[in-house]
């Protein structure tokens, strides 16, 4: 129980920390509502889980050690976050020139795009295989103990979904503020930036 609570710490400390997951939470949620928020902290969660399981097996160090695979990651997540960094940058700029009773304020993204795009942005990310090969060994040591790589899969999984779905709530509790056509512009256009530089970012470290 005591590893167990540890580990959690660490999963909440790491994800509360901003970066291309809770941009992504934000985005959706911003874009089509507390629904495609939550569902995107699911992805986000499940993405977690496989980071958790693949360090404990050994994968994700193999990825970490490997330049070439690194690198192809890290490009594809990198393109990833700046595709849709620049999707919502255009969806902000098109906003800005529509009369207000034009505005699509419901845009709805599916179920499965929301929890594809969290998944995809947390798998996607190079810097979990480091964060998860660096932490995974002070807690299962040199053997796969699958029993407790099991129980850590869905700590990991449980924690970081219990923080994004959070987030999505409260975000989603201020839609009314957020729906505002200037707000609503000036949140996609500050979002697509922040992934733009982090995708960017990504591609450069």
């Amino acid at each position: 129980m005591t590893v167990l609570l540890l580990f959690s710490l660490a999963i909440i400390v790491a994800a509360i920390v901003p970066g291309p997951d809770f941009a992504m939470v934000v985005r959706n949620t911003v874009l089509s509502g507390r629904a495609s928020g939550m569902w995107t902290a699911i992805g986000i969660g499940l993405g977690v889980s496989v980071w958790v399981v693949a360090a404990s097996i050994g994968m994700a160090a193999l990825l970490a050690a490997s330049a070439l695979a690194f690198t192809i990651v890290k490009v594809v997540g990198a393109a990833y976050l700046v595709y849709l960094g620049v999707k919502s940058i255009r969806a902000a700029v098109k906003d800005r020139k529509r009369p207000v009773d034009e505005l699509d304020l419901g845009r709805e993204m599916s179920r499965w795009a929301a929890f594809r795009s969290g998944l995809l942005c947390n798998v996607l990310n190079p810097k979990a295989a480091v964060f998860f090969t660096a932490l995974m060994p002070q807690f299962i040591g040199s053997g796969s103990q699958w029993t407790l790589v099991s129980e850590l899969a869905v700590v990991a999984m449980i924690t970081c979904t219990v923080w994004f779905l959070l987030l999505a709530n409260l975000i989603g509790l201020m839609r009314k503020i957020l729906d505002r056509p200037r707000v609503r512009a000036w949140l996609n256009g500050v979002t697509g930036a922040v992934m733009v530089a982090l995708g960017l970012r990504v591609a450069a470290t």
